[in-house]
């Protein structure tokens, strides 16, 4: 008998996803989106803020990395891991709300390459319609990012910048061998920066975004599980 679409064959286990986000309420609008879908266990694992946190919520979670990069002959499949929460918009024309799917991530490990996005991209576009959904790389800093400072990172051609996303990526893959992927709203921009986010429109925006986007993240998760042709 055929698998169901988006099932491995036979009784290979399903693989866990982990959704790492460093802020509680980026945990309130991701555990709010999760009533149903999974086509596996998930975890909405809150890191706190930078790359320290990130790293060591990481390491927690997934293992330092001392087991080394393949999995054993035999072994449970890898977790999936995508960084998700808010981020700063560095391209002109970007809005509070719109969604930003990372191709890689951008930091001081170097660059980190991001699994599927295309499958990613199109879920996110169904799941959150009339948003604009960007793609393109997302850069890391270890504080809030304003005024010129933006300018400058948007001139290397990232189009988004957040603390944590990188540092996710590359605690992820040092754990072992896994798909990984970065997906980020838009809570300021250039022409809409924010001082606090929820204190503002654009805040309630993007956290309703991020209410949204699980479906398409368990779309993602489903589609690794198809054989590769």
């Amino acid at each position: 008998m055929a698998s169901a679409p988006g099932t491995p064959p036979g009784d290979a286990p399903v693989p866990p996803l982990l959704i790492a986000c460093a802020l509680g309420i980026e945990r309130l609008a991701l555990r709010a989106g999760g009533r149903g879908g999974a086509p596996g266990p998930v975890t909405v694992l809150r890191t706190g803020m930078g790359p320290k946190n990130t790293e060591r919520a990481l390491a927690r979670a997934l293992g330092d990395g001392t087991q080394g990069r393949e999995a054993a002959p035999g072994a449970a499949p890898a977790a999936g891991v995508i960084a998700s929460g808010f981020c700063a918009g560095l391209a002109p024309g970007m809005h509070p709300g719109d969604v930003v799917v990372a191709e890689e991530t951008r930091g001081p490990w170097g660059i980190t390459p991001c699994t599927a996005t295309d499958v990613l991209t199109a879920a996110l576009t169904r799941a959150v319609p009339g948003r604009t959904v960007h793609t393109g790389p997302l850069t890391a800093s270890d504080h809030v990012v304003r005024g010129q400072e933006r300018a400058e990172l948007a001139a290397t051609g990232a189009i988004a910048v957040d603390m944590e996303s990188a540092a996710t990526l590359h605690s992820a893959l040092r754990a072992g061998v896994r798909p990984v992927a970065a997906v980020r709203v838009v809570v300021d921009a250039p022409e809409h920066e924010l001082v606090r986010i929820g204190t503002v429109r654009g805040g309630i925006s993007a956290f309703r975004v991020l209410r949204a986007v699980l479906p398409a993240f368990y779309e993602w998760h489903r589609s690794l599980l198809l054989p590769r042709r």
